[in-house]
């Protein structure tokens, strides 16, 4: 663990309204740091799809939170970055971390792309947030009961977001992190369906996970509204994520905050505790 020696910088923190962004703005701006929380609509306007908002809101920060939207493999995300990047540097911001997927061959192009600006570059690569089965696409399936997705029976090591988020903000705050790639998990694997025995027992009703194949869960997330094209390629990432090389865990949690990550079983418990419990 390092010692924070800057809190008192300006960061801009972009999708701050997303899972990690939210977390991250709080816990800098809790340590007294000035936040900039990027977002399409909030006082400071930063929109992956709308470059215009890019250099305004990086103008003058000392460092940035890089949370690509929808992910560092999809088509256009090595460009953005390389543009993202000139423009950090362009306009001061001396240091990035970046969220990464772990295991992404083709994220790591994006990353590449980002540190060829020069800026100080710390990447976290993480595993699959604890926090999907609440917060994110699979909580209305778990609100239902039912967990549908094409994980087969993999193994997984979710990471709590809170972990995440101290992580990055570790990065940001303190030295020695520059030109690492840190790669953070939960501390134990879990199959889909241990899971989903766990956010049962923590939630007090059954939920149930249903495999399905990548097909299956194109035609699924079409259902939902998204275009075919953008279905089958969320779909072959997860089939891809999913196929067994993520299975393992790492230290990478403890090696920066000096402690263990949290477990998938404190997470379900704090997630689903009944009020006033």
């Amino acid at each position: 663990m390092t010692t924070n020696t800057n809190d008192t910088q300006t960061v801009l923190v972009t999708s701050a309204t997303g899972k990690t962004g939210r977390r991250v703005a709080e816990l800098l701006a809790a340590r007294g740091a000035t936040v900039r929380a990027g977002s399409r609509s909030g006082t400071t306007r930063f929109d992956w799809e709308d470059v215009s908002t890019w250099a305004p809101a990086l103008r003058g920060a000392d460092a940035a939170y890089v949370s690509y939207y929808p992910d560092l493999a999809a088509p256009g995300a090595v460009e953005a970055m390389r543009t993202l990047g000139e423009l950090a540097v362009a306009n001061g911001v001396r240091r990035l971390t970046l969220l990464s997927g772990r295991g992404e061959p083709e994220a790591v192009h994006a990353e590449e792309a980002l540190r060829e600006s020069g800026a100080e570059l710390t990447v976290v690569r993480a595993s699959f947030f604890a926090q999907n089965f609440n917060e994110g696409a699979m909580a209305e399936g778990v609100a239902a009961g039912t967990i549908a997705f094409p994980a087969g029976d993999t193994a997984e090591p979710f990471i709590h977001a809170d972990d995440l988020a101290e992580v990055i903000v570790e990065t940001l705050n303190g030295d020695g992190h520059a030109g690492v790639v840190h790669e953070v998990t939960g501390p134990r694997l879990l199959t889909f369906a241990e899971a989903a025995a766990e956010v049962s027992r923590a939630s007090g009703r059954e939920v149930t996970y249903v495999p399905m194949s990548e097909s299956e869960y194109t035609s699924l997330l079409q259902q939902f509204g998204l275009p075919e094209p953008d279905a089958q390629w969320f779909s072959a990432l997860f089939s891809m994520l999913l196929d067994g090389h993520n299975a393992s865990v790492t230290d990478g949690v403890k090696r920066v905050l000096g402690r263990e990550p949290r477990d998938f079983t404190a997470f379900a418990t704090e997630a689903w505790r009944a009020p006033g419990a």
